[in-house]
């Protein structure tokens, strides 16, 4: 028997609930004259189809008269507001009848501000409000600047309290006002006095100090905090580092914290592989690359390279590079690098190279470049023609701006390059080939010009952007002096260095997607461009193309570093004509 009462409260509690909550059919609204209908549905939460109780009209019109106070709308009637339900009770209709009432508006901002040096400042800051709309949002903006200003000029921990809000009703003009009284306490001032580093197993400490360009002693400033990380990521030694915290010691020293955590700055990047022969007379040869990047060298910031690939049975490459960072601790790096590339049977070209760069701030930095260059014949085109024997002086100079807020996963930011280099070839030879009306002092020019440009369109969604410009001038060219374009760093699809120009730009336009902060998948659309001028007297024809590229690819952080691997099609190719470009993002 009891079993059957315990079942009839059940179906009669179902009953009473069902009738207790509908579906709502409609919401009107009316009364209203400074919001719109589509504010107060916004703020109400409620929508149409969805379930209402008898209770929720409360907690409704509470949550519209939270954002009339916001607005300055104290003074709101609800009255006649409800909820009618038909005949059956199946659905209801909800009824918001709102009289918004006459606004607020401040009339005196009173501020409690004991420094007389700049209470001036401070307090016109808040006579701006003074007659305007009682509007929160309006009022914590004027805050969060005064507090930022704080925060900038040494005061951290300074702190502002409103102690009390009175509101007045002036009953000959029928108005409604309200006197603020606000607090405002500085606290102590910020100096960074020391530095505290942790997490760097490896890297001095110098070497981080450095690079953060702030004197002991300097005045707190957290727009300056809030870059550090920026500066850090560029050196390229850390896992993305968070924003330092600072903090007074028990000696009352300003401190400033910082935490990082190290990640693998010696890369080894290297495929070898052997191609046998496919003809009797001739041997097999090795192919591959080999690309050794040692960076922070003993945690000196230090960093050296080295990369040989071998191209084809005829062609590879040698490069060594060094960088000695901040010169005997001034903002100047100097770097040197050697480059030897054999070009198929045609010639072996040789190149010597330093740079003194300055590091003007931490995002613009200027070089001098200088160099030498010798172009030599095969010996087995000793008597074809292909490219004169010659040396080359070449002078330079660069600037270069980058604001980018990570080197590896720029989610905004910008990076410019512009070089301009002179470089004065002397033909040396075949004498063979030399006649007597060739020049055999020629000036050269060339022009470079990139611009890289990063924004995140949606959370964890960046566009990238790269442009790229190379202009080569001067009375004639060999195919040595011509730029080259096609392969991974420029227009993918194609093979490596494909394409040769005296003229050469590309396009680079990549939308991807951030998996984690510095790993992401993307898809990519390229473009590139080349000329080679005509050129009669040498029996040149004017070459000009302009060429597409498009894919999808990936970039993964891994313990080796930052692995790039993506496939491309060029214009005209079927899937499996696509091209893989594969390898570690280089680092030096």
């Amino acid at each position: 028997m009891l079993s059957r009462y315990k079942l009839i409260f059940i179906i009669l509690s179902l009953i009473y609930s069902s009738l207790q909550s509908q579906n709502i059919q409609s919401i009107n609204i009316s009364g209203n004259k400074i919001f719109s209908e589509k504010e107060y549905l916004t703020w109400s939460g409620l929508a149409v189809s969805a379930k209402v109780k008898p209770e929720y009209l409360d907690s409704t019109l509470l949550r519209i008269a939270s954002n009339l106070t916001s607005r300055g709308y104290f003074n709101a009637d609800f009255t006649g507001s409800n909820i009618n339900y038909n005949s059956d009770s199946s659905y209801a209709v909800v009824n918001l009848f709102i009289d918004e009432g006459p606004a607020t508006y401040f009339r005196k901002i009173n501020i409690n501000y004991p420094d007389s040096s700049d209470k001036a400042e401070i307090v016109e800051s808040f006579n701006y409000l003074e007659g305007r709309f009682f509007d929160k949002s309006e009022f914590e903006e004027v805050v969060a600047n005064l507090l930022q200003y704080f925060e900038n000029n040494g005061y951290p921990f300074a702190n502002l309290k409103i102690s009390s809000v009175n509101f007045i009703k002036d009953t000959v003009e029928e108005e409604y006002y309200a006197d603020v009284f606000v607090n405002i306490t500085k606290d102590v001032k910020g100096t960074i006095d020391r530095f505290e580093i942790k997490g760097n197993d490896k890297t001095n400490d110098n070497v981080i100090i450095r690079e953060l360009r702030i004197k002991p002693g300097e005045l707190y400033s957290q727009k300056e905090i809030d870059e550090l990380p920026k500066k850090l990521n560029r050196l390229r030694f850390f896992e993305p580092v968070n924003s330092p915290q600072f903090y007074f010691s028990s000696d009352n020293k300003g401190t400033l914290l910082i935490e990082i955590k190290e990640k693998q700055t010696n890369n080894f990047d290297g495929i070898i592989g052997y191609i046998p022969s496919n003809k009797p007379d001739e041997k097999g040869f090795v192919t591959g690359l080999v690309n050794v990047s040692l960076r922070n060298i003993f945690g000196s910031g230090r960093s050296a390279a080295i990369r040989w690939q071998k191209l084809d049975r005829n062609s590879q490459e040698l490069e060594l590079k060094y960088l000695e960072p901040w010169f005997l601790g001034y903002p100047f790096n100097i770097g040197v690098g050697f480059n030897q590339r054999k070009q198929d049977t045609i010639y072996v070209q040789r190149k010597f190279e330093g740079a003194i760069e300055f590091l003007a701030t931490e995002t613009i930095t200027a070089s001098v470049q200088l160099a030498t260059e010798s172009i030599i014949p095969s010996e087995n085109s000793a008597n074809v023609f292909t490219v004169y024997n010659s040396s080359s002086l070449l002078t330079g100079l660069s600037l270069k701006i980058d604001t980018r807020d990570d080197p590896y996963a720029p989610t905004e930011g910008i990076l410019f390059s512009n070089t301009y280099s002179f470089s004065r070839k002397i033909i040396n030879g075949p004498s063979q080939f030399i006649s007597s009306d060739l020049k055999t002092n020629i000036n050269l020019q060339r022009i470079l010009i990139g611009l890289d440009f990063f924004y995140s369109i949606f959370s964890r969604q960046v566009v990238a952007l790269k442009l790229n410009g190379r202009e080569l001038q001067g009375s004639f060219f060999e195919i040595s002096d011509l730029f080259k374009l096609g392969g991974t760093n420029s227009l993918r699809g194609y093979r490596e260095d494909q394409f040769l120009g005296s003229r050469v730009f590309w396009s680079n336009l990549e939308y991807r997607l951030l998996l984690a902060r510095r790993t992401y998948t993307y898809l990519f659309f390229d473009t590139g461009y080349y000329l080679v001028k005509e050129d009669a007297a040498r029996k040149v024809s004017k070459q000009e193309a302009f060429n597409i590229g498009y894919g999808l690819g990936l970039n993964i952080e891994t313990s080796l570093g930052v692995i790039g691997v993506s496939f491309a099609l060029a214009k005209g190719d079927s899937f499996t004509d696509g091209k893989i470009h594969f390898g570690l993002v280089s680092e030096f």
